[in-house]
């Protein structure tokens, strides 16, 4: 009996439904001759996934990493990028370096590599990145190894053919087939830059630093994560994220990435309105770091990068990867909306800071009531200190009353006010002002600071 389990399976045997209805009929089933155009395209199909998998499978290997007391670590529970036990891994050069996923390793150094030819060898970590969940290693034997070549991650398209091979619960070498379900997914929250290709392709423990192969034997991504309360859904990092990650290893150890200096969130239907822009076009900067090289190159709070080197930006998440594919020192032509104007400029990246800055943002609920529910304090010396703000102006929020818009909004105590409408404002009289000018039933723009990390968010002023 099929199950929900076995999608591509399902799909499969449509298709060869579909060859043999010819024989089928009057109410009983005829053999298929064996020179059929039926069964020699059966065939066909069957001897190029036979092929691709005796192919594949020995640029496959196994990894167990190596405890600190000399014991091989061998957990095979549910897999997550932050879970350590045995794993996958594939062979990227005939010289012995290996590339697999990090949490696959863990804070291990050494790991113990098992071939499909039962060999098995110690291997050494020459660079991880936690970033987008790879490691490289390396291991040496006295000849070369079957190594894997990798396809282009960009041609991929939904619907396609795709052979994973891994080692899950310990079974080396397993196979299963299935197609792409998706491409370009983020918000998992696998790794800092996501980009993932979902597949059904059977994934278990075990399979994760393994790769996902093309019908013609082309790496096209690795395999990382499971949704482990669903059947058939799997991710695997792009190959071409995966390629440009293994040869910064290999070359520095490290992987260094661009950077813009700028805090970010997600457009709204609200602040996309306010912002003269369409919702989901381009990402709102909602904070510029002095002396980074957004402000050097003069974007400000406010704009909306709609697109970096003419490729369209539409979510955080892309705008970072983006950005991070970048080296330090290169320009990148950022195109962003300003005043319901398009502006382009060249900004030179620097190099991305170890803690990178991300998007603060208060957590946006249902909306429980019109009035705005402040009360609004001139900021002091002193409340900047309980507060922890490096601010000595604007205007703090004291009290969010329950029930209220502001609440609704995520706003809270501790808040500092810095902007109402595009306009600056340094105490509660000029933010009276401004909202004195609010005409009935208009929205109301705040630029807000909470914790020195500053955010959009947009209230409506009366009913």
């Amino acid at each position: 009996m099929l199950t929900g389990a076995f999608p591509s399976l399902r799909v499969l045997l449509c298709f060869i439904s579909v060859l043999l209805s010819p024989v089928i009929g009057g109410g009983r089933a005829e053999v298929l001759s064996a020179d059929s155009p039926g069964m020699r395209m059966l065939e066909e199909i069957q001897t190029v996934i036979t092929e691709l998998a005796e192919q594949t499978k020995p640029s496959v290997v196994n990894l167990f990493p190596i405890t600190s007391a000399g014991k091989l670590r061998e957990g095979l529970g549910e897999r997550t990028p932050n879970a350590t036990g045995s794993g996958s891994g594939l062979i990227v050069d005939s010289d012995g370096h290996i590339v697999t996923n990090n949490h696959v390793i863990g804070d291990a150094t050494e790991i113990e590599v098992r071939f499909s030819d039962k060999r098995k060898h110690i291997a050494h970590v020459i660079g991880k990145d936690p970033d987008t969940d790879l490691a490289v290693l390396k291991v040496t034997t006295d000849r070369p190894l079957p190594s894997a070549r990798f396809g282009d991650s960009a041609s991929v398209k939904v619907g396609q053919w795709v052979l994973a091979v891994g080692n899950p619960f310990g079974l080396d070498r397993t196979v299963t087939l299935g197609v792409v379900s998706g491409i370009g997914r983020e918000n998992v929250n696998l790794s800092r830059y996501e980009n993932f290709i979902q597949t059904d392709a059977s994934i278990n423990p075990g399979n994760s630093g393994g790769p996902l192969f093309n019908l013609r034997g082309e790496v096209i991504g690795i395999n990382t994560a499971i949704i482990n309360f669903a059947q058939g859904i799997g991710f695997a990092i792009p190959s071409n994220m995966a390629k440009q990650v293994i040869e910064q290893l290999l070359a520095k150890g490290k992987v260094v990435r661009g950077w813009l200096g700028v805090g970010i969130q997600p457009l709204t239907a609200e602040l996309a309105k306010k912002f003269g822009v369409a919702e989901g076009e381009g990402v709102l900067v909602n904070e510029v770091f002095e002396k980074d090289p957004a402000a050097l190159a003069g974007i400000k709070p406010g704009d909306v990068i709609v697109r970096i080197d003419g490729v369209v930006v539409d979510s955080p998440n892309k705008l970072s990867r983006l950005i991070a594919t970048l080296t330090p020192g290169a320009t990148s032509k950022i195109e962003v909306v300003r005043d319901l104007k398009r502006l382009t400029m060249d900004v030179p990246l620097t190099e991305r800071r170890d803690t990178a800055v991300t998007a603060s943002l208060p957590q946006q609920e249902e909306k429980l009531g019109v009035r705005l529910g402040l009360d609004l304090q001139d900021l002091t010396a002193a409340l900047a200190e309980r507060f922890k703000l490096r601010e000595s102006k604007g205007v703090l929020i004291a009290k969010v009353e329950p029930n209220s818009l502001a609440q609704a909004e995520g706003l809270r105590e501790g808040d500092l006010i810095k902007e109402v409408n595009r306009t600056e404002v340094s105490s509660v009289g000029e933010f009276t002002s401004t909202i004195v000018r609010s005409r009935r039933g208009d929205t109301l723009l705040l630029r807000v600071l909470r914790e020195n990390r500053a955010f959009y968010v947009v209230l409506k002023s009366s009913d």
